[in-house]
C-alpha cells in the first residue's frame, strides 16, 4: 500500500449528514506477485492515546461508484481507490477528540488465517480542531505534503443543504398517492 494522499476523520455521509464517524482514504493497492493477490477484507484501528477503535467495515470505489468490500483482486500495477471505513453496527461511536493517532491498515488475503499489516499513519487532532469537530457536519483532513513528508491538516464544514423550488417540486411529485385497490368480497 502507498502513502495515503488524503486521510478523513468525520461524519458518513456525502453531505456529512450522519451521526456516525467514519475514516476515510485514499491509496494505490499493489502486489508483489507478479499474478497478484486476492484482499477478502480490509480493516482500520485506529488509537488515540490509550483508546482503540476498528472500523470494520470496508466501502471502496469512487464517488458515485461506491461498494462494499468483499474481496478485491490487486494486480502487480496496482489500484487506486477511495476506501470508507465505517464502525460496527453494535452501538460504537468514536469521537474525534485531541490527541495523537496510530491509524494501522490491515488486509486479510484469501487463503491466509491472519490479517498483515499494510499501513501505519500518524496524525494529530489540536485542542483547536476538536472544538471545531464538535459542531455539526464537520470533519478533518489530512494532506500528505511529500516536500515535508508529512500530514497537513484542516478542518471544513459542509454548510446545511437548503431546498430549492425545483428540488422541492421533485420531491412533491416522487411522493404522489399510489391509488388504493379495492377488493372483492
Amino acid at each position: 500500500m502507498t502513502q495515503p494522499t488524503v486521510v478523513f476523520f468525520g461524519p458518513d455521509g456525502s453531505r456529512f449528514d450522519s451521526n456516525k464517524n467514519k475514516v476515510y482514504l485514499r491509496t494505490l493497492l499493489y502486489s508483489t506477485a507478479k499474478k497478484g493477490q486476492v484482499i477478502e477484507s480490509l480493516h482500520i484501528a485506529l488509537h488515540r492515546n490509550e483508546s482503540k477503535q476498528n472500523f470494520n467495515i470496508w466501502v471502496y470505489g469512487e464517488k458515485g461508484d461506491l461498494k462494499r468490500g468483499s474481496g478485491l483482486f490487486i494486480p502487480q500495477e496496482g489500484v487506486t481507490y477511495d476506501h470508507h471505513f465505517l464502525l460496527p453496527a453494535d452501538g460504537a461511536n468514536f469521537q474525534f477528540l485531541s490527541g495523537s493517532y496510530s491509524l494501522v491498515v490491515f488486509a486479510k488475503l484469501v487463503g491466509n488465517d491472519s490479517v498483515q499489516q499494510l499501513s501505519s499513519v500518524n496524525l494529530s487532532v489540536s485542542e483547536t480542531q476538536e472544538d471545531k469537530l464538535a459542531e455539526p457536519n464537520t470533519g478533518i483532513y489530512f494532506d500528505w505534503g511529500p516536500d515535508q513528508q508529512s500530514y497537513h491538516s484542516h478542518t471544513d464544514s459542509k454548510p446545511e443543504q437548503e431546498l430549492d423550488i425545483e428540488s422541492l417540486l421533485e420531491i412533491m411529485a416522487n411522493k404522489k398517492m399510489q391509488p388504493t385497490q379495492k377488493t372483492r368480497g
